[in-house]
């Protein structure tokens, strides 16, 4: 019989698939309905340095901008922010026995490296930093980007005992180095890859729309392709993210590398029971292989392990789409 149990940043789970950080985890209802379909752990949904600064700005619109009054709404909102997600910290870890882990999603290495000592402090039992700024401004120095996560990552770490992992986009002037670095500065683990908001456009109103917000059961390659390479030298778990539908996607990530998926987009379409259909497909591919762990397995396909380690850096086709 497969034992499903593994460790991923530290913290013991009772299986690999964890719910990531989204409205699917923002309440306590919602939280204990994860876990009751087995999920391994929880991400809570993010707390967003954009919304809190775009919050605090409307409300300086509604009465009038004035230095002292900036100060007050900044530390308001931020503080209202703060206290919500401390009760559903809290909460969460009255409800459920599976690790709650926080969610930070920052543009900028400032006071929010405050936030993860309180969450910590809240009971939190892992915290997970999604940064990113998107890299459109040419005025931007090469390692301007990489140099504002380096400072912010050593920050964090610097106030919380708690395992930390950093949750990252392939956007850097060298991912690899980034997240060799990023492996051996004490994180317990690096998430691949975060998915963004993008626009669209409405071509009958002629004007912006927000595009599709979730992924396809195709949008895991680019993770799998990172996946196989980064296992080879990273110092710190690895999980999956993005276009993780199915088991058979899950199976997938964990023989490239990685200690544990994240689902978020899958249990929007199919709701809780989609994680129960993944971790028993897990389970039973595990007895079929006679595989009795997932360590077992964990990393059979990463790239040094395959009889062609170029196949996962090539990125063109050769004569035609069916030649590999």
């Amino acid at each position: 019989m497969a034992d499903l149990n593994m460790k991923y940043m530290g913290l013991d789970l009772k299986n690999p698939v964890i719910v990531g950080s989204s409205g699917l985890t923002d309440s306590v209802d919602s939280i204990e309905q994860l876990a009751r379909a087995g999920a391994g752990a929880v991400i809570l949904k993010s707390v967003f340095e954009e919304q809190i600064l775009i919050e605090t700005d409307h409300e300086l619109n509604e009465v009038g901008y004035h230095p002292e009054g900036a100060d007050y709404f900044d530390v308001y909102v931020k503080e209202h922010h703060l206290e919500q997600y401390i009760k559903l910290i809290e909460s969460a870890k009255r409800k459920v026995d599976i690790p709650i882990i926080a969610s930070i999603n920052c543009m900028t290495a400032s006071s929010w490296t405050e936030y993860a000592r309180k969450f910590a402090d809240a009971g939190a039992d892992g915290l997970e930093l999604n940064y990113f700024v998107l890299p459109s401004d040419p005025k931007l120095g090469d390692r301007q980007v990489e140099d504002t996560l380096f400072k912010l990552v050593k920050d964090v770490l610097s106030k919380v005992e708690i395992p930390v992992a950093v949750k990252l986009s392939p956007y850097f002037s060298n991912f690899a180095n980034t997240l060799k670095f990023l492996s051996e500065s004490g994180v317990k683990g690096i998430v691949m890859f975060n998915r963004f908001y993008n626009p669209d456009i409405d071509i009958e109103k002629v004007n912006l729309k927000p595009g599709y917000p979730f992924s396809s059961g195709d949008d895991y390659l680019p993770t799998l392709r990172w996946m196989a390479i980064a296992s080879e030298f990273a110092r710190c778990d690895l999980a999956a993210s993005t276009g993780i539908h199915d088991g058979e996607t899950a199976v997938k990530m964990i023989l490239a590398g990685a200690s544990a998926v994240q689902m978020v987009s899958a249990v929007y379409k199919k709701h809780p029971p989609i994680v129960q259909e993944t971790v028993k497909f897990i389970s039973d591919w595990m007895d079929r292989h006679n595989y009795k762990t997932v360590d077992d397995f964990k990393g059979r396909l990463k790239q040094s392990n395959v009889s062609n380690p170029a196949f996962f850096e090539r990125v063109q086709f050769l004569k035609n789409f069916g030649q590999v």
